[in-house]
C-alpha cells in the first residue's frame, strides 16, 4: 500500500492496534520494542553456530507482527522486522549472504509468497550484502507447530538441499520468521555445509 493509500485509508497498527498514518508497516511506538540481541543456544548447537540474531520471545508485538506478515499477507512489516533484525547482526559474522528459509513450493503458492523472503531481502538491504535463495525444499513436510518436539528433527531429515551453483561460501545468514525447536534452522544448516558453505549463522523475528 503505498503512502497515499495509507494516508487515504488509515488502517490500524498491527501491533498496539494505534492507527496508523504514512508509516509502512508498524507505528512508531511499536518499532521501538523492536529491539534486536543476540542469544546463546549453545546447549543446543555446537559454538561458532550457537548464537542467533533474534527481536525476542514470540509474544506481544513479534508475535502480532508475525502473524499479519504470515497469515494477514502484511507484507510491508517485512521492511520493518527485517531492518531491525540486520541492527543486531554482529559485524564479526562478517556476513557476506543472506539465506530465507524455503517453503515448499506448493505452500508459497498457496501463500502466495515466502514470509522468510521477504524478511532476507529486507535484512540483505540493510547489511548490503545479496539476499541469496540457495536452498529449497525438497519434499512437503506439513506443519512442525503441529508436532511434538521429539518428532520435529524426524520430519525434516532430508526436507532441504542447496544448488550447487550460486551457494556462497559464507559466512551466510539464515533467516526466518520464528525459532520453535530449531529443528528446521538445523536441518538448513546441514544442507548448506553438505553444499560447501564454510559457516552459517543465525537470525529469526522471535523464538
Amino acid at each position: 500500500m503505498t503512502g497515499l493509500l495509507r494516508a487515504l485509508v488509515p488502517r490500524p497498527c498491527p501491533g498496539c492496534d494505534a492507527q496508523l498514518g504514512r508509516e509502512a508497516g508498524l507505528c512508531a511506538v511499536c518499532r521501538a520494542r523492536l529491539v534486536p540481541r543476540v542469544e546463546a543456544y549453545s546447549p543446543l548447537w555446537p559454538r561458532p553456530e550457537g548464537h542467533l540474531v533474534t527481536l525476542g520471545p514470540y509474544r506481544g508485538v513479534t508475535r502480532r507482527a508475525v502473524r499479519a506478515l504470515k497469515f494477514g499477507g502484511a507484507r510491508d512489516l517485512a521492511g520493518a522486522l527485517g531492518g531491525a533484525l540486520a541492527g543486531g547482526v554482529p559485524a564479526e559474522w562478517n556476513v557476506r549472504a543472506v539465506v530465507p528459509v524455503p517453503l515448499h513450493p506448493a505452500r508459497e503458492r498457496e501463500r502466495g509468497f515466502n514470509q522468510a523472503a521477504l524478511l532476507a531481502a529486507a535484512v540483505a538491504a540493510a547489511l548490503k550484502v545479496p539476499a541469496a535463495p540457495a536452498l529449497r525444499r525438497t519434499r512437503a513436510t506439513g506443519q512442525q507447530a503441529r508436532l511434538h518436539a521429539h518428532e520435529r528433527a524426524g520430519n525434516l531429515a532430508g526436507a532441504f538441499a542447496a544448488g550447487a551453483r550460486g551457494v556462497p561460501p559464507g559466512p551466510v545468514l539464515l533467516v526466518d520468521d520464528v525459532m520453535t525447536t530449531g529443528s528446521t534452522l538445523l536441518a538448513c544448516r546441514d544442507a548448506l555445509h553438505a553444499a560447501g558453505v564454510r559457516e552459517v549463522r543465525f537470525a529469526v523475528i522471535a523464538r
